[in-house]
């Protein structure tokens, strides 16, 4: 229950942020919801006046459709043909009184009326307002269609009843689609109708963006909840609910996280009778905690293939992401104008750096904030389940943070800055791009967010990295033949600091290790450099290192044989020019054992090995060139 009462105590620490809009970067708006409330995708909007008289309406365009709109337990579940209606606004079937008047179709009893009934009963309470009777007195007039077709919103067919769908003879009889068929997917009796109130006067807030209007529903309605029982997550006795909330992930997400309706079958037979026996929770904090859960969701959640991946804080600051590469996070702290501009290839170093851009962050949360990290996973359409859950204290998640960057790192130059020019950063790579280093960029999201659920321990429980992750990495970045040289030196640099987790190199070459696959590494390094040389700008194709590059990790000494051979035309080529790396590859190959210079397959250390020599080797011909140049 501990998740759902850190949910909880989120949405009473920010409840001044309640009904509030925010939009997404995609202008797709949200907000966290008022208990009691839901939201719902409108298609017709009907204005109506303080006297209760029909004003006009309008069909709403699908970029302003979600409406928050007040919801009680049984509406909130509804599904086949069981009639709960929404307290205000809802579907045609169930808002207008002349719906079987137009050829409207029921099963059993007229929705309308159970409709009528629950509105009158809020309207007519101590909590009502203005608005909810001005809607009422129009509503209960029982004339909603006929006003929707006097105003061209709705369309009947030759005998007087609600078209059906569009079509052909449609279409001879009135030419020109109307809007409603290009909002709705089916039928016009599927229109949801949300209603607000116009005023000569003043200009009043739309009705479903009202706080008086919140908390009128929920005064009254919670007058109307069932019995006290104890609750599991708070410890009082408060109204409970066997009902929880749907609609976590988007608003047509059936999946719930707590639900226990099957009675007939194992849920809990056999040990309990009722499911409140297992444990029960109140009204309140249900309603609160998922709220807050979708709130959050929509906030700054990451979500592939509809699975969550969550981090937030209770007390609303946002939270530097744990499955983001160094150069996002650095970019996280405002106060650092480019990450780009980070150069440190000591890990120490980069450790107070990293620790030192996150201060800022430190000094804005209190020393009591709590860190919650969660994953969420549907394997059915009507079951959600917790796949991983930690609350730490900030200190330590940031502690961690700041262990990962300086420890998973290397010297990166994929990313791009705003400006739209390439950049390198030192650091860890972000959780997606590792998956598509290891198993390619045309993984499946399926792929990326089961090897993003194994990598959160590793971060926030310090454990190794799943070695079947390494390896896949390392043999694509051992095979560059098989891909284009701008995946491959990303798939390498990643790669590289996959292995440095456990090695704890740095990108500065090291010219005193003797490890034998770091020598292997160094001298696959200089042949690359010297052939890329002699073949100059102009020439594109790929170096003999690079072509034997994967033969070369299997069996060493066999394959160097054969580069060194491919090698001396382009040495004779240089002349001079190229004395300087042929005498470094006779001191780096001089350095490896005679015991060890042999065919035993190579360990992900010559990667290491090759790309700090390669760097070393063209960070001196910038330098030469520089002086050239002056």
């Amino acid at each position: 229950m501990s998740w759902l009462l850190d949910l909880y105590e989120t949405y009473e620490e920010n409840l001044e942020q309640v009904g509030k809009i925010e939009k997404k970067t995609n202008d797709q708006e949200f907000t966290l919801l008022p208990i009691s409330h839901t939201t719902q995708n409108a298609h017709i909007e009907v204005l109506v006046t303080e006297n209760g008289d029909f004003h006009s309406a309008q069909v709403i365009d699908k970029s302003s459709a979600s409406t928050l709109i007040p919801c009680t337990e049984d509406s909130s579940s509804r599904a086949g043909s069981k009639i709960a209606p929404y307290p205000l606004h809802d579907k045609l079937s169930y808002v207008a009184g002349d719906f079987v008047k137009y050829g409207g179709k029921i099963k059993k009893e007229e929705p309308f009326s159970y409709y009528i009934k629950q509105l009158e009963d809020w309207a007519k309470s101590s909590y009502s307002t203005p608005k909810v009777n001005s809607i009422y007195k129009y509503l209960s007039k029982r004339q909603l269609i006929q006003d929707l077709v006097a105003s061209n919103i709705l369309w009947l067919d030759e005998e007087g009843q609600l078209l059906d769908k569009w079509d052909k003879k449609a279409e001879a009889l009135y030419g020109e689609k109307p809007q409603i068929f290009s909002v709705i997917n089916g039928s016009q009796e599927s229109a949801f109708v949300r209603f607000d109130v116009y005023s000569p006067n003043e200009i009043l807030t739309n009705v479903w963006k009202d706080q008086d209007m919140y908390e009128s529903f929920i005064h009254y309605y919670n007058d109307s909840l069932g019995e006290e029982d104890f609750c599991y997550v708070t410890g009082e006795r408060l109204p409970g609910t066997e009902r929880h909330a749907n609609k976590i992930r988007n608003a047509a997400d059936k999946a719930k996280l707590i639900s226990a309706n099957d009675t007939s079958g194992f849920t809990f037979r056999g040990r309990f009778n009722k499911s409140n026996e297992v444990a029960s929770i109140s009204y309140d904090v249900s309603q609160k905690a998922h709220n807050a859960l979708k709130w959050l969701i929509n906030r700054q959640a990451k979500i592939i293939d509809q699975r969550v991946f969550l981090v937030w804080s209770i007390d609303g600051h946002k939270v530097p992401d744990l499955t983001e590469d160094a150069y996002d996070t650095f970019m996280f702290n405002e106060n650092v104008s480019d990450a780009g501009e980070t150069q440190s290839f000591t890990n120490q170093e980069f450790a107070f750096e990293f620790a030192k851009a996150l201060a800022g962050y430190r000094n804005n949360l209190s020393t009591k904030s709590k860190i919650n990290i969660l994953i969420l996973d549907s394997a059915t359409t009507g079951r959600l389940a917790v796949l991983y859950y930690r609350n730490i204290q900030k200190e330590l998640y940031l502690d961690r943070l700041v262990n990962w960057h300086s420890t998973c790192v290397w010297l990166h130059r994929y990313r791009k800055n705003r400006e739209g020019e390439r950049v390198q950063f030192y650091g860890a790579p972000s959780m997606k791009d590792i998956a598509f280093a290891a198993y390619g960029p045309n993984a499946s999201d399926k792929i990326v967010k089961g090897l993003m659920e194994r990598m959160f321990p590793c971060v926030i429980d310090q454990r190794k990295i799943p070695l079947d992750i390494i390896r896949s990495a390392l043999y694509r970045a051992s095979n560059p033949v098989s891909m284009e040289r701008w995946e491959w030196e990303k798939t390498l640099s990643i790669t590289c600091a996959l292995i440095n987790k456990k090695e704890e190199y740095k990108v500065a070459l090291d010219l005193e290790n003797n490890d034998r696959d770091y020598l292997f590494g160094r001298l696959l390094a200089i042949a690359d450099v010297l052939e890329r040389r002699a073949l100059g700008p102009e020439e594109s194709r790929s170096t003999n290192a690079i072509r034997y590059m994967n033969a070369f990790s299997k069996h060493p000494e066999r394959t160097w044989i054969t580069i060194q051979d491919s090698l001396q035309p382009y040495q004779v080529k240089l002349g001079k020019k190229g004395s300087f790396l042929s005498g470094l590859i006779d001191e780096v190959a001089s350095r490896i054992s005679f015991e060890n210079f042999n065919n035993r397959p190579l360990s992900g250390k010559y990667l290491l090995g090759f790309y700090s020599q390669r760097h070393e080797l063209y960070q001196k011909k910038e330098k030469t060139d520089v002086k050239d140049e002056l």
